[in-house]
């Protein structure tokens, strides 16, 4: 394998604190002969305790402006990679990052794509991040874009007995069609494991890389947790035309009352679940014919978490999935019951 393993690279990461930041750094911090990591957070948000935590493990953290480019090209001076963990509404803090890396001449640009893979059309989300890489390419700015499939945490339904409800922030009980889609599903954990290795590779640099810890359908997944917690899950089923009823609902809500953030986040969802659920989008092949590497195939020797491994932790309670918690302005945290 060609990798960069001889260098200590210089990794900034842009929105450290969300869930696919923390994994990100996590895994960076991880490897202190590897990695010197530097957290961007804008400067009212610094303050808090995952930046501290940062701090102790060995991580820069600067309050930046997101919007002033010159003071993030300085920043971003001498940097190999700069990871973007945006959310969709953070699209022109992800362009200014782009501009303000390309002056910088950084080594590689991962835009914050890490979700399922699907082609451009199906959902305005992924529409939206093909923009971004479009502009990467504009700038021939050296880029990868990692995509990580739907994470385990998204995918376990509650329980009768509730004894799960403490550890799920959101249950997925509604299965997308007949339950036999085939998905790529990755713990949230392994997420940063597998992007420490992507970006110290050189045969990733210019390439789309998916990244996945198990490929699997919502059926085994239930059969898991009920095998696991003796408990029988009733089965609710969505088809095609109810997710598409949805989809649309939520875009008049969008027209009426363009505040709302819920009919957004609703709309967003239901796109996933019908691309990863019904189309049948997300998998390793989908990936393949789109023109992306498979993190697996580049990495044999690394065992990502299974999905059972992980139900049963969750069950034991040795592990949670919980979400978002201490963000109260993330969009998702504020829709915990929403259909996902």
């Amino acid at each position: 394998m060609s990798t960069q393993a001889e260098k200590k690279l210089k990794v900034v990461v842009a929105g450290a604190s969300g869930e696919t930041g923390k994994s990100i750094v996590n895994a960076l911090l991880a490897s202190p002969d590897r990695f010197q990591v530097t957290a961007l957070g804008r400067r009212a948000s610094v303050h808090k305790d995952v930046y501290h935590d940062f701090v102790k493990r060995g991580a820069i953290v600067e309050g930046v402006d997101f919007q002033d480019i010159d003071a993030l090209t300085a920043i971003l001076q001498g940097a190999d990679t700069v990871i973007a963990c945006l959310t969709i509404d953070q699209a022109v803090v992800q362009d200014t990052l782009i501009e303000a890396s390309y002056k910088a001449g950084v080594g590689r640009f991962v835009p914050s794509f890490f979700a399922t893979s699907c082609p451009r059309g199906v959902m305005p989300i992924r529409d939206m991040k093909e923009a971004s890489l479009d502009k990467i390419r504009t700038l021939y700015l050296p880029y990868t874009a990692i995509d990580v499939g739907w994470w385990y945490q998204f995918s376990i339904p509650r329980v009768p007995s509730g004894k799960l409800d403490a550890a799920i922030t959101f249950p997925e009980n509604v299965i997308a069609a007949d339950g036999n889609v085939r998905t790529a599903l990755t713990d949230l954990e392994d997420v940063g494991k597998f992007v420490a290795r992507i970006i110290a590779d050189n045969r990733t640099l210019n390439k789309q890389v998916f990244a996945y810890g198990e490929v699997t359908t919502q059926n085994k997944v239930i059969s898991t947790v009920e095998r696991y917690t003796g408990e029988n899950i009733a089965r609710q089923y969505l088809s095609k035309e109810e997710a598409e009823d949805v989809i649309n609902t939520s875009a008049e809500a969008i027209v009426a009352n363009p505040k709302d953030p819920t009919p957004y986040v609703t709309k967003a969802m239901m796109e996933y679940k019908l691309s990863r659920g019904i189309r049948g989008d997300n998998t390793p092949e989908s990936a393949a014919y789109l023109g992306y590497l498979d993190a697996r195939e580049l990495y044999p020797d690394f065992k990502p978490k299974s999905v059972e491994d992980f139900v049963r932790e969750l069950v034991e309670g040795s592990r949670t999935a919980s979400l978002y918690v201490g963000l109260d302005d993330h969009a998702l945290r504020n829709n915990t019951g929403i259909t996902i």
